[in-house]
């Protein structure tokens, strides 16, 4: 699989919740070593489609291909395989409050493979560091950690297997703007060190317009537009133009200008 080949290619998705059809003739592809986000109005399904890629919703209709795995048609033992090579970030974390942040982060690994605890131990307190966390907050419990320490606990163990494919639902939501921006970063770093794929659900125009190479906007039961950020704004629907070129859309698209412009001209520099 080469760098611009799909390594998800959903079509003709169809998700449907009684007479509630949620997406129709929904198709998408995200490429390998980028950072798609996906964004819609509350209801269009984003969280949906992330479950229904990774196997937690049966959709009633189309097919989902990931990491070249017809995952529709895939046995018991091709899903685990496929699963191994997923990170997953819920919203708000969705840690184990009963267990400490490095047994969260162990989970994953007792899950699926038999290694022996001091050699876990090692590979968590690596995982817990990759993710910003100082090397104590391994022995703390969720209901002992801030808000952005929770989400860098719930990635930590979402690497814990050196994934592939990165899913994150509204990683920076609740997250001060500073927690934010650094997290974003801790992103970008990831997956530029890991070769990362990430999927991105997120609300967070800054992040968006920071740190995504593509973004997906889930609208009318399928994907709009998907493209990069300068592509999309031009879409011509009223929810998109309300989204992109509002008031705060153009706050996140000078404040990115401004990120970028820094990074090319750093102080001191000519």
């Amino acid at each position: 699989m080469t760098a611009t080949e799909a390594i998800i290619e959903v079509r003709g998705l169809r998700n449907q919740f009684g007479s509630q059809v949620v997406h129709e003739q929904l198709d998408l592809d995200v490429r390998r070593g980028e950072i798609i986000g996906v964004v819609g109005g509350s209801g269009s399904g984003k969280s949906v489609l992330m479950r229904s890629i990774i196997g937690l919703n049966r959709p009633a209709a189309g097919s989902v291909r990931l990491l070249a795995t017809e995952m529709m048609r895939a046995s018991e033992t091709e899903r685990m395989q496929v699963e191994r090579r997923c990170g997953v970030l819920f919203q708000n974390g969705a840690l184990f409050s009963s267990l400490s942040v490095a047994d969260n982060v162990m989970a994953p690994m007792r899950e699926h493979f038999r290694l022996p605890l001091p050699l876990m131990q090692r590979f968590a307190a690596l995982k817990i560091a990759l993710a910003g966390l100082p090397p104590n907050a391994g022995a703390k419990f969720p209901s002992q950690l801030s808000g952005g320490m929770v989400k860098r606990a719930a990635l930590a163990r979402a690497i814990a297997l050196d994934p592939d494919l990165l899913f994150l639902d509204e990683p920076t939501a609740g997250l001060d703007p500073i927690g934010a921006a650094a997290f974003d970063e801790l992103i970008l770093t990831l997956r530029d060190s890991l070769g990362l794929t990430v999927f991105l659900i997120t609300h967070d125009l800054d992040t968006l317009y920071t740190i995504c190479d593509r973004v997906a906007v889930l609208a009318h039961r399928r994907v709009l537009a998907c493209g990069p950020l300068a592509e999309v704004e031009r879409c011509d629907d009223p929810w998109v133009r309300d989204y992109f070129q509002g008031p705060r859309g153009r706050s996140a698209l000078l404040a990115a200008q401004h990120a970028r412009a820094r990074h090319a001209h750093p102080a001191g520099g000519t």
